[in-house]
């Protein structure tokens, strides 16, 4: 899945809750609902980026099966446009008891020369008997890739959590009933090695800090799903020496805002 959110830099990340139907694999009879997991379910949102706004359309495509368990498919009718419809579409969400398990791939782009793929496995996205502010799941990992003749080394970790739950949230003009808030987080850091001052062997540079480049916070009603996401991109690259250097954006600041227009999960 690549994300084309905020001069390329996109990301990936999250989200769910589930299912009013049965799914094999599911480790327990007591499921969440917060975002009902039947084929051809779909939820359209209007997606608000720098005063100009798109429309995603996202939907349940089929059944796939990974490692003996059945998933749910998503897809979008376009290429997406927001966070929350890009990091769904063309991964796979399954049941297991009160969780929502993501597997798939999920991507981030500074700019076209660096894109970043993460691969989550079960990732743990939602539970809905989390209590306020407790972590649902997290991955670390490290990528290597060569841009421009510079190895650069990516540090990551994406984390979602459990904010809290809200008896009523209020959004695009509709109020909603029985919410749970979610927060998304990917924080980065970028090093590479080059040789600088004549020195004979190359040395460490830091080209981003460690950053949370991307806080995401998605919002669940029960019986319903995704009812809208909040969605801000930040980062500042280091300055560096001289004589280096690469073909992606030196800052970034974005927020952009999904909101759900219409759905049918009747299915």
């Amino acid at each position: 899945m690549k994300i084309k959110f905020l001069l390329s830099l996109a990301i990936l990340s999250i989200l769910f809750s589930c299912s009013r139907d049965s799914v094999s694999g599911t480790d327990s009879s007591s499921t969440t609902n917060y975002f009902p997991l039947a084929l051809r379910n779909y939820w359209k949102y209007s997606v608000l980026t720098n005063a100009v706004t798109q429309t995603d359309s996202l939907y349940i495509s089929n059944d796939t099966t990974i490692n003996t368990k059945v998933y749910k498919k998503f897809k979008t009718r376009n290429s997406p446009i927001g966070f929350f419809s890009n990091s769904m579409n063309k991964n796979a969400a399954r049941v297991d008891g009160n969780r929502i398990l993501l597997t798939g791939s999920l991507a981030f782009n500074f700019g076209v020369a660096l894109p970043i793929n993460l691969s989550v496995s079960d990732y743990v996205i939602f539970n809905e008997t989390a209590s306020n502010n407790q972590d649902l799941g997290s991955v670390s990992g490290t990528i290597n890739q060569t841009v421009q003749n510079y190895p650069l080394t990516i540090d990551y970790t994406l984390k979602s959590t459990n904010i809290e739950s809200l008896a009523t949230f209020s959004s695009n003009g509709r109020v909603y009933t029985d919410v749970k808030k979610i927060k998304t987080v990917l924080n980065a850091k970028i090093t590479t090695s080059i040789t600088v001052g004549g020195i004979p062997f190359p040395v460490v540079v830091s080209i981003l800090d460690p950053q949370d480049v991307v806080t995401s916070y998605q919002y669940y009603s029960k019986t319903i799903g995704m009812v809208y996401t909040n969605t801000t991109i930040n980062y500042r690259l280091n300055t560096l020496p001289a004589g280096v250097t690469l073909p992606l954006p030196s800052t970034g600041s974005q927020t952009q805002e999904e909101f759900l227009q219409s759905y049918d999960v009747s299915h």
